[in-house]
């Protein structure tokens, strides 16, 4: 059991309602021997457009579809992102996914684009972008009705500072990302309240001696926290390792950044307004071939950080669990195995395979121990 205070090999979990308790008498009640498996707090996850066949640009029943199919993965929190849209489109789907928060299914809300460099677009639709108004940013904020979790912006560009200290200002995470900004300009973002790089090292200009660029300034901040996409695709293992080194396990974030295809196939399918092709499991766009996301699932992103990378289990949970949560200022609630939280567990046998999960006292995924 991975506690936050380090691993204990003998531990034991005891369940009331959706919370865990401090008692952990044997004879509490029902008893699950998991003997030779590994349990970990559930996932939290910062970053996602969606999985399971379905987007949260789609309608509430696309949007519970791809929740559903992430808690299947262990993904017992999570943020909805969305991708560049109109500003009514992005407004609308604020309020449906707002709704949702509210119930208690979503985290929040990550709006992603359309205040973002169409020097570094990636997967987004370069017609929509904009530059970061203050005001257009407040609408945003305004439409998730205190759900807004985060944004992010290419901070270089006019309103970019401004737009970092408004969000900052609301309580809304501030992030760098789809940027081509220069080492110089993403200090000063961090200056004015950014704490979070967006799927460091992709979709902004790359590590230099001359111009080192937002890579080196994210990396050495002690008050940012860097996302990271584990899948083998978007990093070379180089790359995570130095991410590692630099900011230290407490200031790495494993993130997703799903499309629809995560947990179902390759295929066509649609990220926002433009087409993308998944092939042997990497998703890129059909015009141009950028990256579009990924079909990453968080308990794939664990075993490969522990079996592949060979990073410590316990900086890998802080990486997938207790650094988002208070990130996200829900640590009180999830991220840690700690009694008085929510009951989110995941069950791993010894090669590190999903073999159970529960959220808030109940099983998502039957404990699979045969």
């Amino acid at each position: 059991m991975v506690l936050p205070t380090g691993t204990v090999p003998d531990g034991r979990v005891t369940v009331d309602g959706t919370k865990i308790a401090a008692d952990t008498d044997t004879a509490y009640g029902n008893v699950i021997d998991v003997t030779g498996h590994w349990l970990v707090p559930g996932f939290v996850d910062l970053h996602n457009h969606g999985g399971g066949g379905a987007s949260f640009s789609g309608t509430a029943e696309d949007v519970q579809k791809a929740i559903r199919a992430h808690r299947h993965h262990g993904t017992t929190t999570l943020v909805a992102s969305t991708v560049t849209e109109e500003m009514d489109v992005l407004v609308r789907q604020a309020g449906l996914l707002s709704e949702l928060a509210e119930q208690g299914d979503l985290a929040g809300i990550h709006f992603e684009g359309p205040f973002i460099s169409p020097c570094r677009k990636g997967a987004h639709s370069e017609g929509l972008l904009r530059d970061p108004d203050p005001a257009e940013v407040r609408k945003l904020i305004d439409a998730a009705r205190g759900r807004a979790r985060m944004v992010t912006l290419a901070t270089e560009l006019p309103g970019g500072i401004d737009s970092v200290r408004l969000l900052a200002e609301h309580g809304v995470i501030a992030a760098v990302g789809h940027t081509d900004a220069t080492y110089e300009q993403t200090v000063e973002a961090i200056e004015a309240g950014a704490t979070v790089a967006t799927h460091l090292f992709n979709a902004m200009p790359p590590l230099g001696h001359r111009a080192p660029g937002p890579i080196a300034a994210l990396l050495e901040d002690e008050r940012v926290t860097v996302e990271l996409i584990n899948d083998g695709v978007h990093l070379h293992p180089a790359a995570l390792e130095l991410a590692f080194h630099r900011a230290g396990a407490g200031r790495v974030a494993f993130i997703t950044d799903a499309m629809d295809a995560a947990g179902i196939g390759d295929g066509r399918y649609m990220l926002g307004p433009l087409e993308v092709e998944v092939s042997e499991g990497v998703a890129r766009l059909v015009e141009g071939g950028s990256i579009a996301g990924s079909t990453l699932t968080l308990d794939r992103a664990f075993k490969r950080a522990v079996t592949v990378d060979r990073l410590p289990v316990e900086d890998v949970v802080a990486a997938l669990s207790a650094n988002p949560a208070r990130l996200l200022g829900m640590d009180d609630r999830v991220g840690s195995l700690e009694p008085g939280k929510d009951a989110d567990l995941v069950l791993l046998d010894e090669n590190f395979d999903l073999k159970g999960v529960m959220r808030q006292g109940i099983w998502v995924v039957e404990p699979q121990l045969a």
